[in-house]
């Protein structure tokens, strides 16, 4: 038994931040990952290296993530830069502001939004869904306010709020404040609610795609730690077991952020596209505009076994096809990064 949840930790007994900055840099490496960037496709708005610089950057607030502070005051360490509670908000906004310093852009938002909480339970000793479930629910409303205030420093793309809860709206950045802490609002409070809403305003709200990165954060992050099972059990290089989990996890639920850019009967049609890859049915033909919503999705998460069957092959018909249609399924590549996190952290190994 390990401090990572019963699993042995990575060769060399690396550091939480470390596997946590290799974790964004093989994300970005997996390819293909239709729709985002990767070793061989920039987006129009976003570059390759640009990824790169936001993982180095945004190390200084997993730094903070990764702290230990009982050990410090033990050590009598009083520099207490973090509030009181999981420091997990002041965490993310400083690995926010290091990431657009140093790639000038958004490039990873969502992977730190889910890595400062992971990276937090490793440092609490217990990087497993309860344990994580743990760092969420000790989420304050001061980590509320800083998670807003990030969005001070960065374009984001993010829904509507409820129509009862526009002054809780994240574009509203500090100016949100007043209204966090007269409601008493929490981050996680805060996730609740943008996991409820879902995106694709303008949708019934049956028909809405939940925000997924929110639903990790209240649900105890499930589909990080099937991923991670994914990407632990397969064979070869680390950045092809990525891409291979990217396409397990589209095909099983439509994508946040192409819901919200381009509507939910859209993200669905993608998710259907990507389940013919993981069906292994992905013929060109198939691949080259909507699938059929009704016979097209999994019926459920698809098997380790499934996943790791995925001709990859096949895929680069689909990211070829996805860059062009500019359909960008950012939030999955969210998820794919958290899931490596855990798969590092488990005993996952870059192939000498």
């Amino acid at each position: 038994m390990t401090a990572d949840g019963g699993r042995p930790p990575a060769r060399g007994g690396s550091s939480p931040v470390d596997d946590a900055v290799l974790a964004m840099l093989l994300e970005v490496a997996g390819t293909p990952k239709p729709g985002n960037v990767d070793r061989r496709r920039d987006l129009a708005d976003l570059r390759f290296e640009s990824f790169l610089g936001g993982a180095v950057g945004a190390r200084s607030g997993l730094e903070l993530a990764a702290r230990d502070r009982e050990r410090e005051a033990a050590d009598g360490d009083p520099s207490g830069e973090a509030p009181d509670g999981a420091p997990v908000g002041a965490a993310f906004e400083r690995a926010v502001s290091g990431m657009v310093d140093r790639a000038g852009t958004n490039t990873q938002f969502g992977c730190l939004l889910l890595l400062v909480p992971l990276v937090r339970a490793t440092a609490i000793g217990d990087l497993s869904p309860a344990g994580v479930d743990r760092v969420t629910r000790d989420a304050t409303v001061d980590d509320a306010v800083a998670f807003y205030r990030s969005f001070e420093r960065v374009d984001v793309a993010v829904d509507d709020p409820p129509a009862d809860a526009d002054a809780l709206d994240v574009r509203r950045g500090g100016d949100a404040e007043p209204a966090l802490r007269e409601r008493g609002a929490t981050l996680r409070d805060v996730m609740a609610l943008s996991a409820s809403a879902g995106s694709g305003s303008g949708s019934p709200p049956g028909e809405r795609v939940p925000d997924r990165n929110a639903q990790e954060w209240v649900e105890g992050f499930p589909r990080t730690f099937r991923a991670a099972e994914w990407i632990l059990t397969d064979d070869g290089p680390l950045a092809d077991r990525a891409a291979r989990a990217f396409l397990g996890l589209l095909a099983t639920e439509p994508d946040t952020l192409v819901a919200t850019n381009r509507g939910p009967d859209v993200a669905r049609d993608a998710m259907a596209r990507a389940a013919a890859v993981v069906r292994g049915d992905g013929a060109e033909g198939e691949l080259d505009g909507p699938a059929d919503r009704e016979t097209g999705p999994l019926a459920g998460p698809p098997t380790p076994g499934a996943v790791h069957a995925v001709d990859l092959d096949d895929a680069e018909t689909l990211a070829d096809a996805f860059v062009e249609e500019r359909m960008n399924p950012g939030t999955t590549a969210d998820l794919t990064c958290a899931a490596l996190y855990v798969a590092l952290r488990r005993g996952a190994e870059v192939a000498p």
